[in-house]
């Protein structure tokens, strides 16, 4: 049931931004799946995917295409607000369930709780922001923004970051976030394979 094949967000093959965003939504939704899905045994793994995809993809978000909105879109500043309101809510949560872990015994309602919160999120982008983008940008607009966003999420965090949903703030802390992060991955998933 792994999904070790799939590629990860920043190798993903779309070249405009807003299809980009929206696989990557796509494979959110699945994700959801797999961990609700998985076994106790096969949960962890499952679950740090989702946490290292929904983390990068979302700073991504906050550096790039958000950013890009503010500037281009009619009411740009307010549909950001509240993209990032609820960023900052779901990414709480998110970091919440990261610390106590699958084996905890609210983690099934928990995601629950954080499917649907990451879900209406979604839902909003598209409708609000993601659709204009694409009515409001050029092609080559949306090819630059798609490479951008590709290389925020090869360099973004890899958890949750709460307090950090603006482009400054993630450029000022998200590189050494970041690093420690993927360093954290690292000894994770060593003492997994170990001990």
């Amino acid at each position: 049931m792994t999904t070790q094949h799939r590629p990860m967000p920043e190798l993903m093959e779309e070249n405009d931004v807003v299809d980009l965003l929206l696989a990557q939504h796509a494979l959110i939704r699945d994700m959801f799946d797999e961990v609700e899905r998985a076994s106790s045994a096969d949960r962890p793994e499952a679950f740090q995917r989702l946490v290292r995809l929904l983390a990068v993809h979302e700073t991504a978000e906050e550096e790039i295409v958000h950013p890009y909105a503010r500037r281009k879109l009619e009411g740009g500043d307010a549909v950001v607000d509240d993209r990032l309101a609820e960023e900052h809510e779901a990414k709480q949560l998110l970091m919440k369930m990261d610390e106590a872990g699958p084996q905890d015994a609210q983690f099934l309602t928990n995601l629950a709780l954080l499917r649907a919160a990451v879900t209406a999120h979604a839902r909003s982008e598209e409708r609000y922001e993601f659709t204009q983008l694409r009515a409001h940008t050029s092609e080559a607009e949306r090819r630059a923004m798609a490479a951008g966003v590709k290389a925020a999420e090869a360099m973004a965090p890899t958890h949750p970051h709460p307090g950090v949903e603006s482009a400054t703030k993630n450029l000022l802390v998200g590189t050494p976030m970041a690093m420690m992060d993927r360093v954290r991955d690292v000894i994770r998933n060593a003492m997994g394979k170990n001990g």
